[in-house]
């Protein structure tokens, strides 16, 4: 793409001169001229020709000066466009105050083209690094917007209504969060109906962060689902998925994955853990207990494996915390992390509370925690309460 310059001079010969001068790179269409004799034809020729990148003005010129053309140029605020102004030897007050106002560069005349050639190469330089980084940062600004996109995606994808649609749902109180790290996140959290009595749930972190994490997770939340829905055993329907994902997996990630089923009707849980943190109950009197669970591999790692599966009873007034590894592994200023002594303090201090109270109550005490520290991993958790 030519370069366009727009020469302004009250002066016929100039218009003469810079034509037969740079006549090669006109006739290559490296570059190409326009002219105007002052500011005000100036500034018409620049409305008709926004492209023009480079203006070479003279300072003195009757009813617009060049000082007054530089001053509209720079109202214009076109980083891409250079104003290389012109005045006589002995005028260095005016083209003091051109250089002030925001002019690249300068030429005395008699111009010396020559000299000038080198001036307008320099000042190209300069516009195709700023034209580079205007395109950069274009493309920066369109990344962000799909990235708001996608989180809004995401977020769309997770539960926001904690009531199940089942006969027995006053039974359990359900509340989940998930606070990302990024603009999108590899955490995961969700629960669906199976049949009249027993509902699925789970809460699963996946591998590294980001983009890829986040279509990660998008993948495993469908297929644990998918497989979750067909009443199938809690260690059944991991093998199902883990066999999937170890299809699909991309760049060795992985999952680690909590994922019971609950019976309505007896507070009983089938659940299995694959690699995943080990959960809560915390009592009704206030105790709290961190739940033993089967050591089974993470989902996506190795394919054909077997999981095996375990059982809880919740009573009455219990609640199951599931969270990920952005909740004990948050740290403040001095890379202290939250841990899992603050966690059980935080839930013995959420005795009696319902499951909104608990998931707001850890979120505020790990955000206390790490103060002005940048929370570097997603923060989800998912807790059930059963009320009869």
């Amino acid at each position: 793409m030519s370069i366009k310059i727009l020469s302004v001079d009250d002066e016929v010969d100039l218009e003469l001169l810079l034509s037969q001068h740079f006549r090669r790179k006109i006739r290559s269409g490296e570059y190409e001229f326009f002219f105007a004799h002052n500011g005000l034809e100036a500034l018409q020729v620049l409305v008709k020709n926004p492209e023009i990148s480079i203006i070479l003005s003279d300072i003195n010129m009757p009813e617009m000066d060049g000082l007054t053309l530089l001053a509209r140029v720079n109202e214009m605020r076109n980083p891409a466009m250079k104003c290389i102004m012109v005045s006589a030897y002995g005028d260095m007050d005016n083209i003091r105050q051109a250089m002030n106002g925001g002019a690249f560069d300068f030429a005395t005349k008699p111009i010396d083209l020559d000299d000038l050639d080198k001036t307008i190469e320099k000042a190209i330089e300069q516009i195709n690094y700023i034209r580079s980084s205007m395109k950069e940062h274009s493309q920066l600004v369109n990344i962000q917007n799909d990235l708001s996109v996608a989180r809004e995606i995401q977020q769309g994808i997770l539960p926001h209504c904690f009531r199940l649609k089942m006969e027995l749902a006053d039974n359990v109180d359900i509340f989940a969060s998930m606070l990302a790290a990024k603009d999108v996140g590899g955490d995961l959290y969700d629960f669906f109906p199976i049949d009249d009595t027993h509902f699925g749930f789970t809460i699963a972190d996946v591998s590294g962060k980001g983009i890829p994490a986040a279509i990660f997770m998008s993948v495993s939340r469908t297929m644990i689902k998918a497989n979750g829905v067909r009443g199938i055993p809690s260690n059944e329907c991991l093998r199902e998925v883990n066999n999937l994902l170890c299809e699909e997996s991309l760049n060795s990630m992985f999952v680690t994955t909590f994922y019971g089923v609950y019976d309505l009707e007896s507070g009983c849980i089938e659940y299995t853990n694959a690699g995943h943190n080990h959960p809560y109950i915390l009592h009704a009197d206030g105790t709290v207990e961190q739940l033993v669970t089967s050591r089974n591999l993470v989902l996506g790692a190795m394919e054909g494996i077997s999981f095996k599966s375990d059982t809880m009873q919740l009573q009455p007034g219990d609640a199951l915390v599931m969270y990920t590894d952005g909740v004990t592994e948050a740290e403040n200023s001095t890379h202290g992390q939250f841990g899992e002594p603050a966690l059980e303090d935080t839930l013995r201090a959420c005795k009696g509370e319902s499951s909104q109270h608990i998931v707001e109550a850890i979120n505020t005490n790990v955000k206390q925690f790490a103060g002005d520290a940048d929370q570097f991993d997603d923060i989800t958790q998912l807790v059930i309460r059963r009320l009869k």
